[in-house]
């Protein structure tokens, strides 16, 4: 077909190259408006650039109505021609930026919020002056979301968390969890002996992407499982950190997130003995995805901050 032979022309039209890339943008977001917000174009300067191709091709790729752009089946064909090329020529451009003196261009981490807390803020400073050329994009997202589908170099999860089709990088040793409240709270309530003993408070919750956080506690050996009353349950690890500070009851936090203000008194630590430990966070990326320099630089530097 016409369009076979053009991905195979030598002397194919730079513009051309321009339009195929643009299609798989629409194809991979079936919206225009999606897709040029992504290419930094507006939507009817990526519309017209689809026209072109079509018309130049002298096929309709592209099903459009009022709610979303589908693939006509030659559209479908087509696209599974072009994307072994566009992933080419996108490894061209990654191989050219080995090569440079330094790591460069930009680096996109989708985290969790307590990643961000407790991995990246205490270094991000450190990380931009020693890496200039690196832009970093971080995206906090307790959801487990798809790397390659979402455009992330990598993620940053708890390991346990982690699928099985990625490679993954601890960044420094195990977490506690630490159960606190505020004095205030505290205040003229029955004291906290054992976990089972919450089931008498109220206490508030996350929802992580598996559900509602079960609160666990161990000690000699012994398992505890509790899903404590909770009258505020957020997917939001700083809102419930500031209704713990502000009375609203018992609640869950990474132990680094709260050591400050339990030294301080602005939190009191309950159930220390039970604390559970989760395993490290982890850096993550798809397992078939070559390791560019930008990525293996953070990754160094971070593995190298969190060893001491």
């Amino acid at each position: 077909m016409q369009y076979e032979a053009l991905l195979h022309n030598d002397a194919i039209r730079p513009e051309l190259l321009s339009g195929i890339a643009a299609f798989a943008q629409v194809a991979k977001y079936e919206s225009f408006t999606k897709a040029a917000a992504v290419m930094g174009i507006s939507p009817s300067a990526l519309s017209q650039t689809l026209r072109t191709l079509e018309r130049r091709l002298g096929v309709r790729l592209l099903e459009r109505s009022t709610r979303k752009v589908g693939l006509t089946e030659l559209g479908q064909r087509f696209l599974s021609y072009a994307q072994p090329g566009l992933a080419t020529l996108a490894s061209a451009i990654e191989d050219v930026n080995e090569l440079r003196d330094k790591p460069t261009g930009l680096l996109r981490l989708n985290v969790s919020r307590t990643a961000a807390d407790i991995i990246l803020a205490p270094h991000l400073a450190a990380f931009m002056d020693a890496y200039s050329d690196i832009t970093l994009e971080i995206h906090c997202d307790n959801a487990l979301l798809d790397l390659v589908a979402g455009g992330f170099d990598a993620g940053i999860r708890v390991g346990e968390n982690l699928a099985q089709d990625v490679v993954a990088l601890p960044l420094g040793g195990s977490h506690r969890i630490a159960t606190v409240a505020s004095p205030s709270y505290l205040r003229d309530r029955d004291v906290v002996r054992t976990p089972e003993d919450l089931r008498l408070h109220r206490c508030v919750n996350i929802r992580l992407a598996s559900g509602v956080y079960r609160w666990e506690y161990s000690q000699d050996g012994r398992l505890i499982e509790i899903q404590p009353p909770s009258p505020l349950i957020s997917n939001d690890s700083d809102t419930l950190m500031q209704a713990i500070r502000a009375g609203a009851g018992i609640g869950c936090a990474f132990e680094a997130q709260v050591n400050a203000e339990i030294a301080s008194g602005q939190l009191i630590a309950l159930l220390e003995p039970w604390w559970p430990s989760v395993s490290p966070f982890h850096i993550y990326y798809p397992s078939r995805v070559h390791l560019p320099r930008k990525l293996r630089a953070f990754i160094d530097f971070m593995r190298a901050r969190l060893s001491h």
